[in-house]
């Protein structure tokens, strides 16, 4: 038996570049690991893949991230199925924080570990972008720029540590109902664009951008309320993630999280989360 942790991301900018003519968008977005995991317990099983999931309402079956990217390394090694699976949830479901998407990259790499490592990095890649697109992400396992549809990445410089607040209001987002949300016009241009430069903690709170959280904050004005309580709690900046709806404050000393933290956890309505940069 083997047990993994499985990281959660923020954005801490993500732009929309344009929508494609096959329907998806290009985005620029820096990402970022945080220490907010779920926790993955791998057990040899001869009888196949099962996946157990307590506690949450997330399937158990194919209709799992983690079950399928299980049957993709096992198809794609050529090795006979089997393996227990036993995800134990921290990480709130649907809230722009990638929980899925790391849960099947641990499995990926766990998996590879355990079989003597049969594929390399780049490999296992390649099969996390056919399951999702922040798979990779946590493969490669950086601080990294997206672009593409999110499913190029590049190591980001030198990116400063934070301390990070979360407040999740404790319901699902759709990704793909806030991107069509935005009412891009298809363009087959290039559209040229730079890759902004972050050294310091003030280039980061300062250049915080996400176009999407106009779209989830017209659907669910509480978020702009969450935005404001983060940021007379003490944080340098505040924004949601991804497709939210959770929303993260940056804080630059630990201080100011812990008492942020606490006080905010006392708040009955949402969930709080303290974490800091990995």
């Amino acid at each position: 038996m083997i047990t993994k942790t499985s990281p959660a991301k923020v954005n801490l900018y993500l732009r929309v570049i344009r929508k494609r003519e096959d329907g998806y968008h290009d985005i620029l977005s820096l990402m970022q690991r945080i220490s907010l995991c779920d926790e993955l317990t791998f057990s040899p099983n001869r009888d196949g893949i099962t996946v157990r999931c307590p506690g949450t309402p997330l399937p158990e079956d194919e209709g799992n991230i983690a079950y399928r990217a299980a049957a993709a390394f096992f198809s794609r090694t050529g090795l006979s199925p089997g393996v227990d699976i036993t995800i134990r949830k921290r990480i709130p479901i649907a809230a722009g924080l990638g929980g899925g998407s790391s849960n099947a990259a641990t499995t990926l790499m766990t998996l590879n570990e355990i079989h003597g490592f049969p594929m390399t990095q780049e490999e296992l890649m390649k099969i996390g972008t056919l399951l999702g697109a922040d798979v990779p992400f946590f493969i490669m396992g950086k601080t990294a720029w997206a672009s593409g549809i999110g499913d190029r990445f590049t190591q980001s410089s030198f990116i400063p540590d934070f301390r990070f607040v979360l407040i999740n209001p404790g319901f699902e987002v759709s990704t793909k109902s806030v991107y069509q949300g935005l009412n891009l016009g298809l363009t087959k241009r290039r559209i040229h664009y730079s890759i902004p430069r972050f050294s310091t903690q003030e280039d980061v709170i300062g250049g915080l951008t996400n176009d999407l959280e106009r779209v989830t904050v017209k659907l669910h004005p509480v978020l702009d309320e969450i935005k404001t309580l983060l940021l007379t709690s003490g944080a340098r900046g505040a924004l949601m993630s991804g497709s939210g709806p959770t929303v993260f404050g940056v804080f630059t000393d630990p201080e100011s999280a812990d008492r942020a933290e606490k006080n905010l956890g006392q708040e009955a309505r949402w969930r709080v989360f303290g974490a800091q940069s990995l």
